[in-house]
């Protein structure tokens, strides 16, 4: 795949699926996994229009080891089957695992890994660059940059475009403060005939009318056919419509997320997982040190469901 490709399909849906584990022993249950997969594809999910990212900080890899991350990304693969592209999360706070992680992601065919900088220690730029750097000499993937600075140092607009001129530097996953500075914006038109770039700050509208032409919304994880359809009214230029339906579906959701994390626990994933299940998916709790959320929020959880019209929800 020469890098043009590799940047085209990164559009739609980036869909960070959930780990499945088996209740009560928290082993991983690919077949669990697989059957998201499928539920995904089967809700209208493909090249063009969306992209599954396995064992990302909503699929539980900072409880996982190298094995289960590789195990679980390689069953992504086998049964998205060609039809969907699958990135694996590679983040990580060491260089020598993550140039391993993108050797494994290109031995078991998925097409990119997601790097963001290493967290705990305060890196510089520079630091970041290199571990970018090693992976992109280690295997032939694509690499999706992603600014998590929330959790380590954030990306600079200058360091991300050093990185961009790096041959396998396919597309950067974006979300930043918000400040006079215009970060977002900045980034969007900087790279928009550059790389693809990923909305990570539920900004969609407005990131699409600037470039954008991905979008993560963990909405799309139990209603795909609902980002699907929202994906369609920005191409077809109708903000203001889907500006109502981020509004009437993804912002509950969000609301119910944090004060989830505000009042509970903290993690990612855990909400997915009980709305999967809620539609009849199977699902898990998430791992400790997150706590299992749904025998507390299960019934608030189906009346945001039911409220924002999810199908077959009563």
């Amino acid at each position: 795949m020469d890098r043009q490709q590799r940047i085209d399909q990164i559009a739609g849906c980036y869909i960070t699926i959930p780990t499945m584990f088996r209740d009560p022993d928290l082993e991983v249950d690919l077949d669990a996994t697989r059957q998201v997969v499928q539920f995904l594809i089967d809700g209208g999910c493909h090249t063009g229009n969306g992209v599954i990212l396995a064992g990302g900080a909503a699929g539980d890899f900072s409880t996982m080891t190298f094995d289960e991350r590789v195990a679980v990304c390689a069953a992504v693969v086998e049964q998205a089957d060609g039809r969907i592209p699958v990135v694996m999360g590679a983040q990580t706070t060491s260089t020598r695992e993550l140039v391993r992680l993108a050797q494994a992601a290109e031995r078991i065919g998925a097409q990119y890994i997601q790097v963001s900088c290493p967290f705990y220690f305060d890196h510089t730029e520079d630091d970041f660059f290199e571990f970018v750097e090693a992976a992109n000499d280690a295997a032939d993937v694509g690499i999706i940059l992603y600014n998590t600075f929330w959790t380590a140092t954030g990306l600079s607009l200058g360091i991300a475009q050093r990185m961009a001129e790096l041959e396998h530097v396919a597309a950067i996953k974006w979300a930043t403060p918000r400040t006079d500075r215009m970060e977002f914006e900045r980034v969007i038109n900087t790279f928009k005939d550059r790389l693809s770039v990923i909305d990570n700050q539920v900004q969609f509208a407005q990131s699409h009318m600037m470039g954008a032409r991905c979008l993560e919304c963990h909405v799309v994880n139990y209603w795909p056919q609902w980002g699907l359809q929202l994906m369609d009214l920005l191409e077809a230029g109708r903000y203001a419509e889907a500006q109502a339906e981020i509004l009437r579906v993804a912002v509950p959701y969000y609301v119910l997320w944090t004060d989830i994390e505000d009042t509970f626990t903290s993690g990612d994933g855990y909400l997915d997982k009980l709305c999967m299940e809620l539609v009849g998916l199977p699902s898990s709790r998430c791992r400790p040190p997150t706590r299992d959320v749904r025998e507390q929020f299960r019934e608030q959880v189906r009346q945001m469901m039911i409220d924002t019209g999810v199908p077959g929800m009563k």
